[in-house]
């Protein structure tokens, strides 16, 4: 098993897309004090976060996993220069969908390899996705559908599913928006021989 790819993540939707693309891996989370992370880099440009937590999770997993390849990732949200985690309730994730309403949510997604705990690489990537105006009754019956499915989910959506209704207009990869920048991790893995050229 020393040649496959670890991810560290147990993200469904990055698995999915390393499944889709026949990238051989194996998944094993990070232990990662994000919100740490993030407090220590208070007034830090989101991307330079989700760089940092992509970054943070690959080193972690391949202090423990020698000559291991080990890929991180990690997604952040920002909504008029506020940032937003995973919602803990059902009555937050509520909240922050009436707070999304009707503007546009920026998603900074980041890949990062790394190692024997050593980072070779680090990639951001940004999409914006416009939200359209969503009454009370869409945000209910949509927690209804999607609850607690999307409380594994920054920006309380899964685009993939019941989430796209969220959105009138997206802007920029639809990988970025699945919670990962796959063409170049894709780019990263073939130059360093993980995956065929």
């Amino acid at each position: 098993m020393t040649g496959i790819l670890i991810l560290a993540s147990k993200s469904a939707s990055r698995r999915a897309m390393l499944e889709g693309a026949g990238v051989a891996h194996e998944c094993v989370p990070a232990n990662v004090d994000e919100r740490g992370l993030e407090a220590a880099m208070d007034g830090a440009e989101p991307a330079e976060i989700a760089q940092a937590l992509a970054a943070a999770k690959a080193a972690a997993v391949s202090e423990a996993h020698s000559g291991r390849w080990v890929l991180g990732s990690d997604s952040l949200v920002e909504v008029e220069g506020r940032r937003f985690d995973k919602p803990e309730t059902r009555e937050q994730a509520a909240e922050h969908l009436r707070f999304f309403s009707g503007k546009p949510m920026r998603l900074h997604s980041a890949a990062a390899l790394a190692r024997d705990g050593a980072i070779d690489w680090v990639e951001p990537s940004l999409a914006t996705l416009h939200m359209r105006d969503l009454s009370d009754d869409f945000i209910a019956h949509y927690l209804d559908t999607e609850w607690p499915a999307v409380s594994h989910c920054v920006g309380v959506f899964r685009i993939e599913a019941l989430g796209v209704q969220l959105f009138e207009r997206i802007i920029g990869e639809h990988f970025t928006v699945l919670g990962m920048p796959l063409l170049p991790v894709l780019g990263a893995l073939r130059e360093r021989g993980i995956i065929p050229r």
